[in-house]
């Protein structure tokens, strides 16, 4: 199980935290990470009567649908943990402050990106990532633990449920694949912030609209979102943070890349294969390798989009790359400001 969650979060772009002393290959997102759930939250419906035992959003008891059934959370939530990537973010952008949680991409300090700095009064303790620190967790006490971006593994939501009512994934989320919206939803309906969360992703959209309207040239052009690591060249497939970001924005995802991706959102790109990331715009990533390693691969210089200047190299471990890996609400109006102008300049 574990070789498998490694992996998996190797192309999801999770890492390992460093008090456990692993590392772990960030490749894609699950992330990163981004397949849209249709309704895989109670943030989706209208409010049920009194009847069926419900009640209105934003009030508790609160119930929040996920992949293990249906979660109730008994009154107003007071020591959060966030285990899930983004999780932690997410509460915070909605004016909650977790006493735990998990840094995925060894931020440090308070293990968020520099899109939440500044946001806490007071420290949050670390957790684990991909094997949380259950007796941490339990020692701190807390009255909900969020994990909804994570690997949806069956024996880390029992464990965790047996400390404190533990929202985990959406049905469809494993393997990190819960969006940005999906995150926001379910996060603020287990906190009873229903409106303030809806009002959240609202705006988020409204964003991603405006900055797509600003660039028109964006549209229907064919992008790919790639990485190399140790292991080689990859490219993410539609239901990752990374192309769900870049196709609201218009882009379309390379053909051959969603062709060869079946059932995943990552694929590894032999090195004979390397000219087929070609498209108008090349989105490349370093994974644990430095930025200058691919752009000096013989190969991939010889891709006609890198030729021809429309390609985008981010640094290794730049908020740039972190952000668009994060997908959390506050990582994707980052990237909208930060990241959005480096394909515009690219394409010209």
């Amino acid at each position: 199980m574990l070789k498998r969650s490694i992996h998996a979060a190797r192309q999801a772009g999770a890492a390992v935290s460093r008090s456990r002393g692993r590392r772990v290959t960030l490749a894609a997102t699950a992330v990163a990470a981004s397949l849209v759930v249709a309704g895989c939250s109670s943030g989706s419906g209208g409010d049920s009567s009194e009847d069926t035992g419900s009640v209105a959003k934003g009030h508790f008891p609160a119930k929040v649908a996920t992949k293990f059934g249906d979660v109730t959370v008994k009154k107003q939530p007071k020591r959060v943990v966030a285990l899930g990537w983004g999780d932690a973010e997410t509460a915070l952008a909605l004016g909650v402050q977790p006493v735990g949680a998990s840094d995925w991409l060894a931020f440090g300090g308070d293990g968020v990106g520099p899109w939440a700095k500044g946001t806490y009064d007071k420290s949050p303790k670390k957790i684990g990532t991909l094997e949380p620190e259950y007796e941490k967790i339990a020692a701190l006490q807390p009255d909900l633990i969020l994990d909804t971006k994570s690997s949806g593994d069956q024996k880390r939501y029992d464990t965790l449920s047996k400390i404190a009512p533990t929202v985990g994934v959406p049905k469809g989320g494993d393997q990190y694949l819960t969006d940005w919206q999906d995150q926001t939803e379910m996060v603020a309906d287990a906190l009873g912030l229903h409106d303030k969360g809806q009002a959240l992703i609202a705006r988020t959209k409204a964003k991603f609209a405006a900055v797509a309207k600003a660039h028109p040239e964006f549209k229907d052009k064919t992008i790919t979102s790639g990485s190399l690591t140790s292991e080689g060249f990859g490219a993410y497939v539609r239901g990752s943070g990374r192309v769900d970001f870049l196709e609201r924005l218009g882009f379309k995802n390379n053909p051959w890349v969603e062709k060869q991706g079946g059932n995943s959102f990552f694929i590894s790109v032999a090195r004979e294969n390397v000219n087929k990331l070609d498209s108008d715009l090349v989105v490349m990533e370093p994974i644990g390798v430095s930025a200058s390693t691919i752009r000096n691969d013989a190969l991939f210089k010889k891709v006609p989009a890198v030729q021809k200047g429309h390609d985008v190299v981010f640094e290794l471990n730049s908020a740039s790359a972190q952000a668009f890996a994060t997908d959390s609400v506050l990582s994707v109006n980052y990237a909208l400001d930060k990241v959005v102008p480096q394909f515009a300049k690219a394409l010209k």
